[in-house]
């Protein structure tokens, strides 16, 4: 309530100025689809209650682990799409945060499209952000632009495109979400209606791998069949130019630990006599990459699926964006030989996510660490598996002098073995897909997308990872990928964020969308 109260008390406050008016960047322009046209008219006469409802779905916590608030977003959802007709129910199995499905079926209709996106999101530490991650609030431009919070405008007053909204999920995913939602909207009131038959699938573990996704779809097998699974997460290329993705990449992660003596000991008393763990670890991990970041691990890249001509060209058509990237990003150099990120993200990869030994700055003491911790992502391509990744990584590990085991070593083994690393694999995970880019379904699906702003970014992979191969191997159907956040959203970090005229421009594609035959 606290929340819905203060939300209402923003749409009371403040207007925008004439100066703020008159720095609105001109929106693209809907080309020839009638009803991405209808869906901006119809959002520039509410742009505010749309907020306020976007803002109130943002403020439940939605940490994927924590399913209670999960499913307090399930259930949230679940109103949402009633008021849209959408006949939504939960889908479930026991102990899972579940998935929400909605529909809308059309007499006669030839195809069926499914919409799917994650309610879920990353965890979110208070400390880092700026403002309350689940307090959201919006700002005048991006936080280290000097972006400062602001009140929405009052009624009838536009919301300034390049204004932003700060909250976990506000871009991954719930922004996709609400776009389609907002579109259906849209759509009733302008008095347009499906030709396909419409199913929307709301995930609630994505960002943990999709540990029971599979458990889910098994057991709607034939409620979930359709000619096109829309997978609406990820974003824009960095051009600003909307992107349609034909695949994504796959994902595992570990985690690897190293051991000294069983407690931590006096760095002076046992310096230059006891192992260190962290050093053992940092030397470990060094050995797997080489200084322009190619993956040292033996048979790493062997069996990569060769991208085809097609997949080539959408590459080489692509805008270069690596330049300005790196200026933003203060790189000065980028690992890959010179090649461009696009082809980088068509190959595996190996990624340290984080390390944990002793403690730093005023916590720190004069202490050789008894452990020392690392967790990674194998980001996974066309002809790599999950299972042969994580092996090629023990092997390696092996290789560099180690017993490995799967739980923390006894007294026995510790004293059997001079180097032990425990090795932990996570459950979930998935493999990478990669779809046909001559697809009849996803030209149909480009096409519509054209007809809303051109020109349209093809990638063949996404760098980030969904759990396409689990809806193609289960159900037998095929992915496309749309996007609509702006590149620059810091999405599973601090400060996620999603640009205004991206959340107008994602309705206006939905709209589009879901009046494909």
């Amino acid at each position: 309530m606290k929340i819905v109260a203060s939300i209402t008390r923003i749409l009371l406050a403040g207007a925008c100025t004439t100066a703020a008016l008159a720095s609105y960047s001109a929106p693209t322009a809907a080309q020839d689809n009638p009803a991405a046209r209808a869906a901006r008219e119809w959002r520039q006469a509410r742009e505010q209650p749309l907020v306020a409802e976007y803002l109130e779905f943002l403020s439940i916590p939605n940490v994927s682990r924590d399913k209670v608030n999960v499913r307090r977003n399930a259930e949230h959802l679940l109103k949402m799409m009633e008021k849209r007709g959408l006949n939504p129910r939960l889908l479930e199995v026991p102990g899972v945060s579940p998935a929400v499905y909605g529909e809308i079926l059309v007499p006669g209709a030839r195809r069926t499209y499914v919409f799917y996106a994650h309610y879920d999101g990353q965890p979110a530490t208070q400390k880092d952000w700026a403002t309350a991650p689940f307090e959201p609030v919006l700002r005048s431009a991006r936080l280290d632009r000097g972006g400062q919070v602001v009140p929405l405008p009052a009624p009838g007053q536009r919301i300034n495109p390049e204004w932003r909204i700060y909250a976990r999920s506000a871009a991954d995913d719930k922004s996709q979400i609400f776009a389609m939602l907002a579109a259906l909207d849209a759509l009733n009131v302008a008095g347009m209606k499906p030709r396909a038959n419409l199913k929307f699938f709301f995930e609630g573990e994505e960002e943990i791998e999709s540990e029971h996704l599979d458990k889910i779809l098994a057991a709607n097998k034939d409620l979930l069949k359709a000619d096109l699974w829309i997978i609406c997460d990820g974003t824009e290329h960095p051009s600003g130019q909307q992107t349609v993705t034909f695949g994504a990449r796959g994902i595992q992660k570990l985690e690897i630990t190293v051991y000294g003596a069983l407690r931590d000991l006096h760095s002076g008393h046992y310096g230059n006599w006891a192992p260190n763990p962290a050093m053992m670890l940092a030397q470990l991990l060094a050995s797997m990459k080489d200084a322009d970041g190619r993956v040292l691990v033996e048979s790493f890249y062997d069996g990569v699926l060769p991208l085809g001509e097609l997949e080539k060209k959408a590459i080489a058509d692509a805008p270069n964006s690596d330049a300005s990237l790196m200026r933003e990003f203060g790189l000065a150099r980028v690992d890959g030989s010179g090649r461009r990120l696009a082809e980088m993200i068509n190959l595996p990869s190996l990624n340290i996510r984080g390390m944990a030994s002793g403690q730093t700055g005023s916590q720190a003491v004069n202490a050789i660490p008894s452990t020392a911790t690392a967790a990674i992502d194998l980001r996974l391509v066309r002809g790599v598996t999950k299972e042969g990744q994580v092996a090629r990584v023990i092997a390696h590990i092996r290789k560099q002098g180690y017993h490995v085991v799967d739980a923390d070593p006894d007294e026995k083994t510790r004293l059997a073995h001079p180097r032990i690393a425990k090795v932990a694999v996570e459950a979930g995970g998935y493999n990478a897909v990669r779809a046909q880019m001559d697809l009849p379904a996803a030209q149909k699906l480009v096409a519509a997308a054209r007809s809303v702003r051109s020109p349209v970014v093809l990638q063949p992979t996404s760098g980030g990872s969904v759990p396409l191969d689990m809806i193609i191997d289960i159900l037998g159907t095929n992915t496309v990928q749309v996007a609509i956040a702006n590149y620059d959203n810091n999405q599973h970090g601090a400060n996620e964020n999603l640009r205004m005229q991206n959340l107008w421009n994602g309705i206006e594609l939905q709209a589009a969308l879901l009046t494909m035959d």
